[in-house]
């Protein structure tokens, strides 16, 4: 190999290393700002949110709100990332392509739906809850990653 091919190769490291730096500071910023905001909008509450379910009782529509913001920030996103070629950290968008309803999503939709209803956690506030040192929190959050486990390990895709 050349020196100047060396050169080259090494010049090139610390770039894509820096750009990695800055993907994880990223997504560590929007973590963090996620996080508040749910805690913000009471979703780390597990009772506010079984309020929010219980649409035959105690009905409690606030989160009403936190749709409201989650739609508009999503299609905001949506919209501004047809602009864009490529993302600003990464080499391309990760979107899903699949497009049809099939068993498999609706298995997983009810399957979340119950757990949600069941415990009041869905797997970003049961997160956010973990820094409140919320015990819930962490049997759920537990139970979350092992059911990834298990999902992944049995997986025939």
């Amino acid at each position: 190999m050349s020196r100047d091919a060396t050169f080259v190769s090494t010049a090139a490291a610390p770039n894509a290393r820096q750009r990695r730096i800055a993907h994880d500071l990223a997504a560590l910023g929007a973590g963090i700002l996620f996080g508040l905001g749910l805690a913000v909008a009471g979703m780390t509450n597990p009772r506010k949110v079984l309020a929010f379910l219980d649409v035959a009782g105690n009905w409690d529509p606030s989160l009403l709100l936190v749709l409201g913001g989650a739609v508009i920030v999503a299609a905001t996103g949506f919209a501004l990332l047809r602009r864009r070629n490529a993302p600003a950290f990464g080499d391309r968008f990760h979107v899903p392509d699949r497009k049809g309803i099939d068993a498999s999503l609706v298995a997983g939709s009810l399957l979340f739906g119950v757990g949600w209803g069941l415990a009041g956690y869905c797997p970003g506030p049961a997160i956010a809850s973990l820094g409140f040192g919320n015990p819930e929190a962490l049997g759920f959050s537990v139970a979350m990653i092992a059911g990834a486990w298990i999902q992944r390990a049995t997986s025939h895709r």
